[in-house]
């Protein structure tokens, strides 16, 4: 799948540069994204309007060739690398190889991503190359916006998470109260079973993930706890799953809140301004719209219930203490912003929405959806149900 890169030529050209470099291993959503070839170390890939290029190693070259969507390939060894390296040393050979590599196709001046490695950016400019930094993220610009094919894969990698969520929704489902405790074939059941479990059943279903968020109680008040330890009865479940596909390497996100047991006036409270917040956020999404108007829809409903937001005390740690979601695609946290600060909404965002309220005596309530913005709405990617309470 060959990207449309239109935005990013006119760019380029917008800022009179002859194209852009990247300097970095695959598990650079941009490096991938750019060059669609996978692999391990870091490798070379220059854009520019005419042509897309790799500069790699002998060992990924054929590969290269036969995977990626570069309309060349270059290997380090035909720029006699080896010989270099063994003269001047390995960073300053590598520097000379780039900087033939791109006087080869004409390049003299390159805008190059924030993380771009220092001393591949100095040594190009000891060799007169203009090296400029994009502190907009242009790749990740043209990356938010996802062509049908992606949004596939995203909805892919969703349905493995809708299918993890449901283990832990079982298991936690089928655990017995003990003292306060859930217990599961005569064990306290824990944030880490539940995790194994959700963890077990996206392997089997093409996924994988570093980690999720099982937390209970007070640990649910904090939006990143990962939780650990017994689950207890009546208190807030936060289960939140953000999977990555192994073969598309795209993402997905999802979170449910439960509670096993009976839950207090406060928590069923948190639940259902919740509920409320997240469909005033869907009501608004567009395009066109901004990030910071579908926030601003999330806020308005909880301010109206009494719950303290970041819009109206920056300082504040309970309430609604996060913003309304972001993208997601290769990267499970990327471009766009649903935030006070957010930008326009395109047709083909993929965008979570997952407003969420927190207090340590309360515990913590979220609940998040997947979706991709359309001209005149949005289509859920999320078919997963809602059950605060559990039998």
């Amino acid at each position: 799948m060959r990207p449309d890169l239109d935005a990013l030529a006119d760019a380029l050209a917008d800022r009179s540069l002859d194209g852009y470099l990247l300097d970095a291993d695959s598990e650079s959503a941009d490096q991938l994204y750019l060059s669609g070839f996978d692999a391990p170390d870091p490798f070379v890939t220059l854009y520019t309007s005419e042509r897309t290029a790799l500069l790699v190693s002998s060992m990924e070259f054929g590969r290269a060739e036969s995977e990626s969507h570069a309309d060349d390939v270059v290997r380090w060894a035909d720029y006699d690398y080896r010989t270099r390296s063994a003269e001047h040393g390995r960073q300053t050979a590598r520097n000379a190889v780039i900087a033939d590599f791109l006087d080869d196709f004409g390049v003299e001046s390159v805008g190059v991503p924030e993380r771009f490695p220092v001393w591949t950016a100095d040594g190009l400019r000891d060799r007169n190359v203009t090296v400029e930094p994009d502190p907009e993220g242009l790749i990740g610009a043209v990356r938010a916006v996802k062509t049908a094919r992606e949004v596939e894969h995203v909805e892919a990698a969703q349905r493995a998470n809708e299918a993890a969520m449901k283990a832990a929704e079982e298991l936690l489902a089928a655990a017995e109260i003990e003292d306060g405790v859930l217990v599961h074939a005569g064990e306290a059941l824990t944030s880490e079973r539940v995790k194994q479990e959700i963890e077990i059943t996206l392997i089997r279903h093409g996924c994988a993930l570093d980690e999720t968020i099982v937390a209970c109680g007070a640990a649910a008040a904090d939006p990143h706890d990962r939780g650990s330890g017994p689950l207890t009865a009546g208190d807030p479940i936060v289960v939140d799953i953000f999977p990555r596909d192994t073969a598309t390497k795209y993402h997905a996100d999802m979170t449910r809140t439960f509670v096993k047991g009976e839950p207090t006036a406060a928590a069923r409270a948190f639940y259902d301004a919740t509920e409320r917040a997240q469909a005033a956020a869907l009501d608004a999404i567009e395009a066109g719209v901004t990030g910071a108007e579908v926030h601003a829809a999330v806020c308005e409903v909880y301010e109206d219930a009494g719950y303290p937001t970041l819009r109206t005390d920056e300082a504040a740690e309970t309430g609604f203490i996060h913003t309304t979601g972001h993208g997601v695609g290769l990267e499970v946290h990327e471009g766009p912003r649903l935030s006070e600060d957010g930008d326009e909404l395109e047709a083909g965002h993929v965008v979570t929405v997952e407003p969420g309220l927190y207090d340590p005596d309360v515990g913590g309530v979220r609940i998040e959806d997947l979706v991709v913005v359309t001209e005149d709405g949005h289509e859920n990617l999320t078919n997963y149900p809602r059950q605060f309470e559990l039998p």
